[in-house]
């Protein structure tokens, strides 16, 4: 797998956090540059964690799946992408995005978002990436789309959360099926 899809898939996987980001950053009088710091810096953590944990648990398995790796990869991808796109389509409110920075939540809020890299782990498992290089990637690009996403909130409201997850959505399709025809 090139940089370029390791990135696309950081963006795409970033989407959560960045819409959770926009809401924290709506909920702001006043953005203060240590509080965008502090959410972003949970997001980009635990979007680079979650892969390596996924990866790490698909290593384990990955001599009874060799042969369907590539089909696994596109189920996972897709399935993730068609949720982020169903949330972004979705006209729930969300509720409980408050300025609360406190670790519990942002833990709480930073292992929703990244669930589902802990499945891209497990798909890199398969397809033998350099993890590390894809962690530092997924973790870099979320912490800094992450830090936009607060100013964005803070600027602009609550109207680009759906637009973000559809976009991140269709960014993970369309690396999935990239994934099955090459």
């Amino acid at each position: 797998m090139n940089l370029s899809s390791i990135f696309m898939i950081g963006v795409g996987l970033s989407a959560d956090a960045f819409a959770v980001s926009i809401c924290k950053g709506l909920s702001m009088k006043k953005m203060y540059i240590k509080d965008a710091l502090i959410i972003a810096i949970y997001f980009g953590v635990f979007q680079a964690l979650m892969p390596l944990i996924g990866f790490v648990l698909g290593t384990q398995f990955s001599n009874f799946v060799n042969n369907i790796g590539h089909w696994l990869a596109f189920a996972i991808l897709t399935y993730i992408g068609l949720n982020l796109i169903k949330s972004g389509n979705s006209k729930e409110e969300d509720d409980g995005l408050d300025m609360d920075l406190s670790i519990k939540v942002m833990v709480s809020l930073a292992i929703a978002t990244s669930i589902d890299a802990l499945a891209v782990g497990v798909t890199f498992a398969f397809l033998q990436v350099e993890i590390l290089l894809a962690i530092l990637i997924i973790g870099l690009t979320t912490f800094i789309i992450c830090l936009f996403g607060v100013k964005v909130g803070n600027i602009f409201g609550i109207k680009y959360k759906s637009k973000a997850e559809i976009l991140g959505g269709i960014i993970l399709i369309l690396i999935g099926t990239s994934i099955l025809i090459t």
